[in-house]
């Protein structure tokens, strides 16, 4: 098998990642638009040892999910953004709901039942996008596993008020990061790699004013904060003066959701890496004289702290692992609530919460990532006993 070659093949089960499964002369080939059930064409496009990689250029027997593209760049050599355009919204969240289910079964040895729930708008619901200048000064998106730049004029999942054609009549300077951000007031921010960009992006949560810096996390659906705010507040019942930790805390998006709950009798404790969302958040809460703003590591500072009653994690893709968790439940907190941007982190992290006395006590997963392979999930775990 070389790079190249082309196969027909038939696609069966989808896979962490995007990708569907097929398999030739005993090898697994990991396929980007396609199916299950298809029978579709590949061309190899990468090769390692104990599996390749494959494109489906041509579909021979269609899956009855399969619908054309919105976007004119989401096919095979083009942009890599969209890994599902070919796929019915509805179908997209049923493999989403198989991958959890998988990496659950694998990683965590637990059957689990799961939806992925829609959450609207599925095209034009991301306010915030990292282009890259070409040679010929237009905005790119990157080719999918490759650093091939593909120039486009329009994005289909790209908020309204991101608008390309008008960056691409620009003179941007070739090879730099062009990030736009937009606020829950429809106001753009444009931030170019190199250049000093003093301009806040505003959001509002549930009657909370955030203002931002563009470079600080914030969640890239529009409908993200709120949504995943409301779940993890359903799922922390709260109580006025709990102490709450906020780990990987970002802004302070869930901070400032649980504000009105734990009152002022209550206490947040905010731990935070990145010094441009502490500056946000120091910026943001600097009225709130119950709230605390650590800068610094997870498991370098949270050490620090003896007692909690309710954690809430948003750890990066790789997960929180065993160190952070072992110094979470020090606190003896009565519930966990874990957000994961990667089921396969969050299964892991699971098996170890289990381990530890503390069961999964309730899961829910949302299409925050539209037309895209991931998946956003909010987890509660309670002590037992």
């Amino acid at each position: 098998m070389n790079v190249g070659d082309e196969f027909v093949l038939d696609i069966s089960s989808i896979a962490h990642g995007g990708h569907f499964v097929a398999r030739h002369e005993g090898r697994v080939i990991f396929v980007r638009h396609a199916i299950s059930g298809e029978k579709v064409k590949v061309r190899i496009t990468e090769i390692s040892k104990n599996f390749a990689r494959g494109d489906a250029i041509e579909v021979i027997n269609p899956s009855q999910h399969r619908i054309s593209p919105a976007c004119r760049f989401a096919k095979p050599d083009g942009c890599g953004g969209c890994d599902f355009q070919h796929i019915a919204p509805q179908a997209q969240r049923s493999f989403k709901a198989a991958i959890i289910k998988e990496q659950f079964k694998r990683l965590a040895k637990m059957d689990i039942d799961v939806e992925v729930e829609e959450v609207a708008p599925i095209l034009g619901w991301r306010s915030r996008m990292e282009f890259t200048v070409s040679e010929n000064r237009k905005i790119s998106m990157f080719q999918a596993r490759s650093n091939n730049l593909i120039e486009i004029d329009e994005c289909k999942i790209a908020h309204e008020s991101i608008k390309i054609s008008e960056l691409n009549s620009q003179k941007l300077p070739v090879g730099k990061k062009v990030d736009v951000a937009v606020g829950s007031d429809g106001k753009s921010v444009i931030s170019i790699e190199g250049r000093e960009n003093l301009t806040l992006v505003n959001q509002s949560v549930n009657g909370f004013e955030f203002s931002l810096t563009p470079e600080s996390f914030w969640q890239s659906h529009v409908a993200a904060p709120k949504t995943l705010s409301d779940a993890v507040l359903k799922f922390a019942e709260l109580r006025s003066g709990d102490h709450l930790y906020d780990l990987y805390s970002g802004v302070g998006l869930f901070a400032s959701a649980a504000l009105g709950i734990v009152g002022e009798t209550g206490r947040i404790t905010m731990i935070e890496e990145s010094p441009n969302a502490v500056t946000d958040a120091k910026r943001n809460f600097a009225n709130y004289p119950n709230v605390e703003i650590v800068e610094g590591k997870v498991e370098r500072e949270l050490k620090r702290f003896v007692k909690g009653d309710v954690v809430v994690i948003d750890p990066p893709r790789s997960g929180a692992g065993e160190r952070v968790i072992r110094q979470i439940l020090a606190l003896s907190p009565r519930t966990l609530i874990y957000v994961a941007c990667d089921p396969a982190a969050l299964a892991r992290d699971t098996e170890i919460l289990e381990r530890f006395d503390y069961s999964l006590d309730g899961l829910r997963a949302f299409d925050l990532f539209p037309m895209t392979q991931h998946i956003e999930s909010v987890a509660r775990f309670i002590r037992r006993g």
